[in-house]
């Protein structure tokens, strides 16, 4: 009789085991976060509170629009793709806090974001360091794509803008004395350093260069007389648009004329609405203009027209093509984080509402930016 019990509770033992070992396989994820299950999983880490709000949500919605479109078509290989966002309040802290739980998420496969390049610089170890592709539509800082093999962008760096932006002072708009405001955070430092460098091997004279923090409040006055005492004929703008319009406004209440002249940071209807007859004139660059006739262009500003009631900014077409990107590379044979991020690299002359997308051996890409200038208040492409 004690025999048999001996060999029952065994027998219950070994079973106990046996559904530990399927329970846990059936549990456990691989290190390359393989999805088998049929929804397929994209972060999105930006602003979607704070100074920098609107630009977090209209990346948003531009990716959202982009999940859309696939998932009507039946998704990749009956697979939805939804969207988990996360609000970085573009703040280096809360951009990192948002790495580690998207890393520490098996399902999901890569990462959009972040906007500004302060933020991305600061997740970018985090998710390198989780085999995660952090695909930024905006991050212009020639550093980003550097800190490791798991970050994209979609956008020109500052080392390329600011030199266009420099010819386009100085041989399109023959000014040459030139002043520079500028918002002291990562971006705005390579912003306005890659921009003088050039300026000054094209014969530019920097008269003054004044930078100011984020957190400074929007009262440009003093800056303003200082830079108006240098008597310049062109003032650099190295801001988002909220400030530039504001600063446009009080150069005009100063009665300063100058030119002005921006990074496609400033390309947005808010601009024109925020800086009224203030920002006639102003010249810039953008790596989207609606008006352009390209098919995919044209569906892209219906679809956001119809869906948002507005039509789209060029921060809403660079994260509607950063979605595109991962969806493309999905659709040719994408099944986990490694194997994303090398279908990413590969891709070659997408043709995006941006322009076509190739990226480098640095994850970089190569776009052509379009001159435009504030006219009756529209951008219109600049003209000789």
């Amino acid at each position: 009789m004690l025999r048999r019990l001996v060999v029952k509770k065994s027998l219950a033992v070994i079973l106990a085991l046996l559904l530990l070992v399927v329970a846990a396989g059936c549990g456990s994820t691989s290190s390359s976060s393989k999805s088998t299950s049929k929804e397929l999983t994209i972060g999105l880490t930006a602003p979607l509170t704070g100074d920098n709000a609107e630009y977090g949500n209209v990346f948003k919605n531009a990716i959202e629009l982009a999940l859309e479109k696939v998932n009507s078509q039946g998704g990749i290989n009956g697979a939805k793709v939804k969207l988990v966002a996360g609000d970085s309040k573009a703040d280096p802290k809360e951009a990192a806090n948002i790495a580690q739980k998207f890393v520490s998420d098996s399902s999901i496969l890569a990462v959009i974001g972040d906007f500004t390049s302060t933020a991305a610089l600061a997740g970018a170890p985090i998710y390198q360091k989780g085999g995660l592709v952090q695909l930024s539509p905006t991050s212009s800082h020639p550093d980003f794509t550097k800190q490791g093999t798991y970050m994209f962008r979609n956008i020109a760096t500052q080392a390329a803008e600011g030199p266009l932006l420099a010819d386009y002072t100085i041989n399109v708009l023959k000014k040459k004395k030139i002043a520079i405001v500028y918002i002291k955070n990562d971006w705005g430092i390579v912003a306005y350093e890659n921009y003088m460098k050039k300026a000054q091997e094209l014969g530019g004279d920097i008269v003054a260069v004044e930078p100011y923090l984020p957190e400074q409040g929007k009262d440009f006055s003093a800056i303003i007389t200082k830079i108006k005492d240098k008597n310049p004929d062109i003032l650099y703008l190295g801001t988002m648009y909220t400030d530039a319009a504001l600063i446009a406004q009080q150069v005009k209440k100063a009665n300063f004329p100058v030119a002005l002249i921006g990074t496609g940071s400033l390309f947005s209807d808010e601009l024109l609405k925020l800086g009224g007859s203030a920002v006639e004139g102003l010249a810039l660059t953008c790596s989207f203009f609606p008006a352009d006739p390209r098919p995919e262009v044209q569906e892209f500003v219906k679809s956001y027209q119809d869906k948002y009631g507005k039509p789209p900014t060029m921060f809403a077409a660079q994260a509607y093509d950063a979605a595109n990107l991962i969806i493309e590379a999905l659709k040719n044979g994408a099944t986990d984080r490694k194997t994303l991020r090398d279908k990413l690299a590969a891709i070659k002359n997408f043709p995006g509402v941006t322009g076509k997308t190739s990226f480098d051996e640095n994850r970089d890409v190569d776009k052509a930016l379009t001159k435009l200038v504030v006219k009756d208040g529209k951008f219109v492409p600049y003209q000789q």
